[in-house]
């Protein structure tokens, strides 16, 4: 399986356009199938950046509606959030694509952007959102790997105790 890697910088060219780093275009292309759209983009629920999914990501996101009932108001709601603003596109033949202008105020996206991968999907960030975004999840990290670890240290303490 191909993943999104790296971060990525950017820039809208005079119509509007913008590259897919082309190793995403190839992860994109790799898990395509014909007649289906190369990315589905859609605006994060958690931040002001754009979310990019292959098909067959976005279609994974349906599993969990298949527990609702299909009539039910909290079934639509789910849908229209995830469906009604998600845009499938294609590129051009330089892997270019335009984002629709709902996505990028949504991202506040202005002449430059970051593609951020984050293994299945990337996301599409203004630079200096991204930049703050990758190191408060760094240090969120860091201390969860902290508390993860402190965590398992004390229950091997506790595990050897309780077997003496």
């Amino acid at each position: 399986m191909s993943m999104f890697l790296g971060t990525h910088q950017n820039r809208f060219d005079a119509k509007g356009r913008v590259s897919i780093p082309a190793s995403f275009r190839a992860a994109l292309k790799s898990q395509a199938q014909p007649g289906d759209p190369l990315v589905i983009l859609r605006p994060s629920h958690l931040h002001p950046c754009i979310e990019g999914w292959t098909v067959g990501a976005f279609a994974s996101l349906a599993t969990p509606l298949d527990e609702y009932d299909p009539f039910s108001e909290d079934h639509e709601d789910l849908a229209a959030s995830l469906y009604a603003d998600a845009y499938p596109l294609d590129s051009d033949k330089e892997g270019r694509i335009i984002l629709p202008e709902t996505l990028r105020t949504h991202a506040s996206l202005t002449d430059e952007v970051s593609f951020m991968g984050l293994g299945r999907t990337f996301q599409i960030w203004h630079p200096a959102a991204a930049e703050e975004r990758r190191q408060a999840a760094r240090s969120r990290a860091k201390t969860l790997a902290t508390r993860r670890h402190s965590i398992s240290a004390r229950a091997a303490t506790n595990t050897a105790g309780a077997a003496e």
